[in-house]
């Protein structure tokens, strides 16, 4: 290291040099470095006593490059543009760095947001990101750091870990309960308004496949209301308008906050199960381990 600082020259000269030479002016190198153009005409001047030869020709109203002066010229502009480009690419990496998470409308509406601040006073040098979307889009080719989905755990676009399963089972409101009387079988729901969700994902289970499970048969009439998303249909039942199927996971909160009553104790499990899916070709950010370290924790405590 010592022989190396006794190779260079001063770095605040150079600095000058490298400004001036760029800019083709003493006079624009001293307003971009903040100092005098005095300033500046002195730190080339001693760099060029410290060479022994000229950088700069000072010609009418103007400088000119040596041939010599272009040669440093290059190799300090180049130098800087490494190290300004490393520095960025630091505080990119940095544990203040933005972490964008992906998650279903529902997932992140009943379970995500109500918990994610708990991560956030452990990490408060995290920025957090919440992409909230059904639409399933690839992370490989996103801005989305990791994802958490309901599915198999089988995406091509990133590798996939087990967070949890889940049981469904009827829910409604306590309001509703009261007025509609007593459900204690799986039988007796075939009388009320059923609420359901559309969906295109095949693991999603629905009223003819949860009543099927018991050997009852769905109504070809259903009365329920039947909504575009499942957080439509949550926001129904809580409000008396029929019956909807509740995801553990999803109305745990609800049903201790009594927002919503669970009707009989049956219930089945999932087909699928919640995935944190990270992408496989994408850099890995510490604060995206954090994170799923994080939500295994959550994971592992959660109802």
């Amino acid at each position: 290291m010592s022989n190396l600082r006794k190779k260079l020259p001063p770095l605040t000269a150079l600095t000058a040099f490298e400004a001036a030479a760029r800019l083709s002016s003493f006079t624009r190198a001293a307003t971009e470095l903040g100092v005098t153009q005095a300033a500046v005409s002195r730190q080339i001047h001693l760099l060029e006593e410290d060479f022994g030869f000229p950088l700069f020709r000072r010609l009418h109203r103007k400088i000119e490059l040596t041939e010599k002066g272009k040669l440093l010229s290059a190799a300090a502009g180049d130098a800087f543009n490494l190290i300004a480009d490393t520095v960025a690419d630091l505080r990119s990496e940095g544990p203040d760095d933005e972490l964008a998470i992906s998650a279903t409308i529902s997932f992140s509406h009943f379970w995500l947001l109500p918990r994610i601040a708990a991560f956030s006073r452990a990490h408060p040098e995290i920025k957090l990101r919440i992409i909230t979307q059904d639409a399933r889009t690839s992370i490989e080719t996103s801005d989305v750091d990791l994802a958490i989905r309901y599915g198999t755990g089988t995406w091509s676009d990133g590798q996939a870990e087990l967070l949890f399963d889940d049981e469904v089972f009827p829910i409604c409101s306590a309001d509703y309960l009261l007025t509609a009387g007593e459900v204690r079988t799986p039988q007796d729901l075939v009388g009320h308004p059923l609420i359901s969700s559309d969906t295109e994902d095949p693991t999603w289970t629905g009223w003819e496949e949860w009543l099927a499970a018991f050997s009852v048969k769905a109504p070809k009439k259903a009365r329920g209301l039947r909504c575009s998303f499942y957080i439509e249909a949550i926001y129904a039942a809580m409000n008396g308008q029929g019956i909807a199927l509740g995801w553990n996971r999803l109305v745990a909160d609800l049903i201790q906050q009594t927002r919503l009553v669970r009707l009989t104790d049956a219930s089945i499990r999932t087909r699928a199960a919640y995935f944190v899916v990270v992408p496989t070709r994408k850099p890995k950010k510490e604060s995206g381990r954090l994170f799923i370290e994080w939500l295994r924790e959550v994971s592992a405590s959660a109802v």
